[in-house]
């Protein structure tokens, strides 16, 4: 038995008892979806409902595994907090990951979900790390390690990996991503936001060639292209030959992918979303979708009303390295209409926002719909209305001309 081993069996211990080491005031951070570790957080959830914590703050975020956590007789007892990539990895002093079993030299991966919270583990104050082995985590490649040396506590549990249903393309869907595959040049570097439109695009994507990937999640799509032959990655210009993300989500088809794949890298999204590195990759094609667009070109993308449904994400940040990347384009995509709690058809082309922004107007470039596609930056604010009242559905163009005129542009 090597020392490492010997270490491992000495840290190995039950939930409950890891649990334990958590003090009433301590600062909390788990990763996105599969990172998260459900039996310590089950084990968290007792402790809290017997009333030992009062002053617990906890960040997390696509909470996929452990909903006991944002239950109303949890959640008001804690300061439950949404991830939105504006924190300070030195807020926290716990961190708590489902990592792969641990190799021979003592490192475990932090497998398909280092994403935001694998920078805390890095911070000169060193936190309290509780792991949660899994067999079931694919073990990767990149910036995402952690030495057993480093570690407070280790539990082991080996739950299934929630997997993405199949999201059932619609008419909007193909005819948004035919707009958008025709601005994709071959050699581009790929981002591809979350749900369908992206998702989409994917398979619209056979015909290209030399395709690369640079993003913050990893999808299906990517696994599917590569094995279409297109993505090769051979013209990338940052870490050439490598896939970069910073978390994996989607089939246990694309996790068996991943694991120990040599083409791809984990690493923190803080590297990952740096808007410096990304556009370092040469035709950077960014693709993320918007809850509502207004006239001026604002976007928002997490929030309507002000009720939050997501968070910001990296949309921003890669709009930004799109436009800074030689060749570079970032597209905004959302259906030209949505059905209201009410069964009433509303206009998700707007006036103006009543939302919170995420993208800014001078930062957008190409808005979508599955009315036509428009170029928006460097525009005054009446050609941006103009465009986008062209690309709104067709029952809110005099609505949206009228109130554009009330707003006094």
């Amino acid at each position: 038995m090597s020392n490492w081993q010997e270490i491992y069996k000495q840290k190995l211990t039950i939930a409950d008892e890891a649990i334990k080491l958590i003090q009433n005031g301590d600062r909390i951070i788990v990763p996105l979806a599969n990172g998260q570790p459900p039996g310590l957080i089950a084990a968290l959830v007792k402790q809290i409902k017997s009333g030992d914590f009062r002053e617990l703050i906890y960040v997390d975020a696509l909470n996929v595994q452990c909903p006991e956590i944002h239950a109303p007789e949890t959640a008001e007892k804690i300061n439950a907090q949404l991830d939105d990539r504006k924190f300070k990895e030195d807020s926290f002093n716990v961190v708590m990951f489902t990592v792969s079993p641990m190799d021979k030299h003592g490192f475990f991966s932090t497998g398909i979900n280092p994403d935001y919270a694998f920078a805390v583990t890095r911070q000169p104050q060193r936190p309290k790390i509780l792991l949660e082995v899994n067999e079931k985590m694919p073990r990767t490649y990149g910036n995402n390690q952690l030495h057993i040396s480093e570690i407070t506590a280790v539990i082991e549990n080996n739950s299934p990996l929630y997997c993405l249903p199949e999201i059932p393309l619609t008419k909007e869907d193909e005819i948004i991503a035919g707009y958008i595959t025709e601005q994709v040049p071959d050699g581009a570097c790929l981002q591809l936001g979350s749900g369908s439109i992206p998702n989409t695009l994917g398979k619209f994507l056979s015909d290209k060639k030399d395709l690369s990937v640079h993003t913050e999640m990893l999808c299906d799509s990517y696994r599917e292209l590569y094995l279409e032959g297109v993505i090769t990655c051979r013209e990338k210009t940052y870490m050439s030959g490598k896939w970069l993300a910073s978390f994996v989500l989607g089939s246990q088809e694309l996790y068996d992918f991943v694991d120990k794949n040599p083409l791809i890298e984990l690493w923190g999204a803080q590297t990952i979303i740096d808007p410096a590195k990304a556009s370092l990759n040469d035709k950077l094609i960014s693709i993320n979708t918007a809850l509502e667009v207004d006239l001026s070109g604002q976007c928002a993308l997490e929030q309507a009303a002000y009720r939050q449904f997501t968070n910001t994400a990296c949309e921003s940040s890669f709009v930004e390295a799109s436009w800074q990347s030689k060749g570079g384009k970032s597209f905004i995509a959302a259906y030209s209409t949505y059905t209201d709690t009410e069964g009433k058809l509303q206009s998700k082309i707007v006036p103006a926002l009543n939302n919170f922004v995420a993208v800014g107007r001078a930062d957008v470039q190409y808005v979508v719909t599955e009315y036509g596609i428009v170029f928006l930056k460097g525009r005054s604010i009446n050609s941006r209305a103009e465009e986008l009242i062209n690309i709104a559905h067709p029952d809110f163009r005099d609505w949206l001309k009228f109130e554009f005129k009330k707003l006094m542009y």
